[in-house]
């Protein structure tokens, strides 16, 4: 781990592990809540709040293991941060939709909104471990208890959040983390001041040709990467919050120390065994060479 990186305890109150689906506790809410049409991900549409045609009565999937091939590749990719259990087990008491049908709609409402409490929660939690933030560090604390204290309510109240509202405040925290972490790595590894790429949220890299590319200390927040070439390319304290990594090829390319970077970005993207990740991702199983 680098030394940007706190490693105090006190600094991480919750385990990142934990921010990941947990399918067997869960009432299989991505295969009903969520919607989708068919696509290049996605075999055929799908309306919110219907069950997918594959889940079973157990609420596991029925084609888990030939997903991809039988064309449900975005349900390979997607990560709900932990949302799903945390709804199913803590929100709703273990008590399933089928159990008690009459807040089967009240759930499924919930969970997207849990799961963008919970994706503040992944960001907050390394936020607060990043020794160059440590001048905001109360701030951050105090939004990771704020966004911790609002995924704890109960389903009606959850409701009633202005979810976008707490989003913006957290963001311009995170953005003051990214900063001091850049600009610090930067000095750190004596970088030229302009090193990396000053590019804002939202550019349009799709399909650029970035093999082999220095990108360490680049702002690339919202950047659209589909299909983009990064073979090999150093990623090094980038800020990809928000990147669309869709079908970017990242084999052999250093992702180490990069910021705020999500199990689900890396589950959309093509890499190999020889992709270097932060510890708290994995390898997916369907990257080539795995």
């Amino acid at each position: 781990m680098s030394e940007n990186r706190e490693q105090s305890a006190s600094y991480a109150p919750i385990n990142r592990r934990d921010m990941q689906g947990d399918c067997e506790s869960c009432f299989g809410l991505c295969c009903v809540a969520l919607p989708f049409a068919k696509s290049t991900d996605f075999a055929m549409d799908k309306e919110a709040g219907n069950p997918c045609t594959n889940l079973q009565t157990d609420f596991r999937c029925g084609t888990h293991t030939s997903l991809r091939q039988k064309g449900l590749r975005g349900c390979t990719v997607y990560d709900c941060f932990g949302a799903g259990q945390k709804v199913s087990q803590a929100t709703f008491g273990g008590r399933d939709w089928r159990q008690a049908p009459e807040s089967a709609r009240q759930m499924f409402e919930v969970f997207p909104v849990m799961w963008q409490l919970h994706e503040l929660l992944w960001y907050l939690t390394e936020a607060i471990t990043l020794q160059p933030a440590d001048s905001i560090r109360d701030e951050l604390r105090r939004a990771l208890e704020e966004t911790t204290r609002l995924a704890d309510l109960d389903p009606a109240s959850l409701l009633q959040l202005n979810v976008a509202a707490h989003r913006a405040e957290v963001n311009a925290l995170l953005l003051r983390t990214s900063e001091l972490v850049r600009d610090e790595a930067r000095r750190q590894h004596q970088g030229p001041k302009g090193r990396g790429m000053k590019l804002g949220r939202g550019a349009d890299l799709i399909g650029a040709k970035l093999k082999g590319a220095d990108l360490r200390y680049a702002n690339l927040r919202g950047a659209y990467l589909i299909a983009s070439d990064l073979r090999e390319a150093d990623l090094r304290y980038a800020d990809l919050i928000g990147a669309d990594f869709r079908d970017a090829d990242i084999r052999g390319a250093d992702l180490t120390d990069v910021l705020f970077l999500t199990q689900m970005q890396v589950n959309s993207a093509k890499g190999d065994a020889y992709t270097k990740l932060s510890p708290s991702l994995t390898l997916p199983p369907h990257w080539s060479g795995r």
